[in-house]
């Protein structure tokens, strides 16, 4: 577990995002339009306060989503949770019972195959 707190860690970030900017040379007037949103969010997001769609949106107009993978690499499903899915499978399709017009049962759809 980190010795930092969530809100260092947030604000660390946004320090990240602002030199990015500052390196692309974009104010933040300009990220704000090309991320569509507002410049306070920019400004908010630059402080380590944003939401994170907002904090996405931005990465994008920065060109920097990319990054996203090594900052949170996809997860692998654990060994426990393919076995749970494995009893989930499915068993049976999902299709109309009986058609309109058809003079058989429910019940005899289900047990009689449609070649």
């Amino acid at each position: 577990m980190s010795t930092r707190s969530s809100s260092a860690i947030a604000e660390e970030l946004g320090q990240r995002l602002k030199q990015a900017r500052l390196n692309r040379d974009y104010t933040q007037e300009q990220v704000a339009e090309r991320a569509g949103v507002s410049r306070k969010a920019v400004v908010n997001a630059e402080k380590g306060k944003a939401q994170l769609v907002v904090f996405v949106a931005i990465l994008d107009a920065l060109e920097l989503t990319e990054h996203l993978d090594r900052f949170l690499p996809p997860q692998p499903l654990s060994p426990i949770q393919l076995a749970k899915l494995q009893g989930k499978q499915r068993q049976r399709a999902s299709g109309l019972r009986a058609r309109s017009g058809s003079a058989t049962s429910s019940t005899e759809n289900e047990d009689t195959p449609e070649w």
